[in-house]
């Protein structure tokens, strides 16, 4: 696992030992950011969910302003903390060492806003419609905001249209797939 592109370029990543997380593979990772970015130089970056925090890295290496990173497990938050100062963007990296539902609502009071969301919550808990369903209760996402989900291939988000989102595009691999949302009015 490394850093894609950017300033941070084939810098080496580590992850979390054990079957906790599930880093996205550099071919998955690479055609991502291909997809995005047109939307990265100077955006303001959410990763929930974070794990290693190897995505909202390679945002911040692509050119990402800055990113939140919201990850919870004690391992995960150390590999994030390493991996920032590994790729020298310790500076634009802030890690909310708490619950993704706690989080948004602190960045809601904080008074943030972000314009790409992604999100790679663990598989089959339903996660990512209830993300989703807070995040649409604050205002630190609107219209514009492009919100990226990894998933299983098996996994059903149509809800997140009664909660408000309109799904934009599906890019599915071998074994998980992305799915991008935005806002409704």
């Amino acid at each position: 696992m490394r850093v894609i592109a950017g300033s941070a370029r084939s810098v080496p990543l580590i992850s979390v030992e054990g079957l906790e997380t599930r880093p996205t593979t550099d071919r998955i990772k690479e055609t991502l950011f291909n997809m995005l970015q047109s939307y990265l130089d100077g955006c303001h970056f959410l990763d929930l969910f974070a794990g290693s925090g190897q995505i909202g890295i390679e945002a911040l290496s692509r050119g990402a302003a800055d990113c939140v990173f919201v990850e919870k497990a004690k391992g995960s938050c150390e590999c994030i903390r390493t991996n920032l100062k590994k790729t020298k963007l310790e500076a634009q990296g802030i890690l909310l060492a708490s619950d993704v539902m706690s989080s948004v609502n602190s960045l809601d009071r904080q008074g943030k806003h972000f314009d790409l969301i992604f999100m790679d919550p663990p598989y089959g808990k339903g996660l990512a419609l209830d993300a989703l369903a807070q995040i649409s209760r604050t205002k630190i996402a609107d219209r514009e905001t492009l919100f990226i989900v990894e998933a299983s291939l098996d996994e059903d988000l149509t809800d997140a249209q009664s909660l408000g989102y309109e799904l934009v595009r599906i890019k599915k691999y071998k074994t998980n797939q992305h799915l991008f949302f935005r806002l409704n009015g």
